[in-house]
């Protein structure tokens, strides 16, 4: 598959990953400090900063507005719902990679004695809940994939853009977790899970011909099975690592693509 991207027409040679992680930090505050301060929660167990998954998406718009121009806004918005560029092979990767990592955990569990999470969801809401993932994944990915990763990509390379991004992206999440009363184990071995998963989006995203949709798949899906499907980060999260270091290998760090896949 040739890696040209459908995304290059709209990228902007001023596009600054700071100062879309500034912007987004800055526009997730006030429902951070709200959320902390009164309590609210949109739901039992969700505060109210679970809301801060648009930010990425709009600080994203309005950096692109910024550098190009409305029309151009509205094209880079457009282009995370193009799917036409992905290959029909690596929908297996973007729906079954994550549901195999999960399940082979559980193996992991049972000779530990550990009792296996059984998922207490019914059909109906578990299909809310991955129509809720996707829309909120997109809105992630439109910013995490479709701005950032290019220009950290293009300046060092695709395992340290995804190890970068990855790390900010867990930092991002600290303040909702600490609100939902997560210890900072289990917070620890999250963020392990978060890097290692934003790094198989960078690889997912790179194989896709740039594909922000490909990436909001993946991203979707991965959290529907962290949740549909219940686990345990220490035990997930390193065998996501496994996972990733295994694509690092085989793809290649610099741009998370086999040699032969570029033309």
């Amino acid at each position: 598959m040739r890696l040209v991207p459908s995304s290059t027409a709209l990228a902007s040679p001023r596009r600054s990953p700071l100062a879309f992680c500034v912007l987004v930090f800055a526009l997730s505050l006030p429902l951070w400090l709200i959320g902390w301060v009164a309590g609210v929660e949109l739901f039992p167990g969700l505060p109210l900063a679970a809301l801060m998954v648009v930010c990425p998406a709009v600080a994203a718009l309005i950096l692109v507005y910024r550098e190009t121009s409305v029309a151009a806004a509205v094209a880079f918005a457009k282009h995370a719902l193009d799917h036409k560029g992905i290959h029909p092979g690596w929908y297996a990767p973007i729906f079954l990679l994550m549901p195999g990592v999960v399940l082979a955990s559980y193996g992991l569990l049972r000779p530990m004695g550990t009792p296996l999470p059984v998922p207490n969801v019914s059909a109906a809401v578990a299909l809310v809940m991955i129509v809720l993932f996707f829309a909120g994944a997109i809105c992630e990915e439109i910013g995490w994939s479709g701005y950032a990763t290019d220009p950290l990509q293009e300046r060092s390379n695709a395992l340290l853009a995804g190890l970068l991004l990855g790390a900010i992206w867990a930092v991002w999440h600290f303040v909702p977790l600490l609100e939902a009363h997560r210890s900072p184990a289990w917070i620890a071995w999250w963020s392990l899970f978060t890097v290692a998963l934003r790094v198989l989006i960078v690889w997912i995203y790179n194989n896709t011909g740039k594909s922000v949709f490909a990436a909001a798949l993946f991203h979707a899906a991965s959290n529907a099975c962290t949740v549909l499907l219940p686990i345990e980060f220490e035990i997930v999260g390193p065998a996501l690592a496994v996972v990733a270091a295994f694509v690092i290998v085989v793809w290649g760090p610099r741009t998370l693509i086999r040699p032969g896949k570029l033309e």
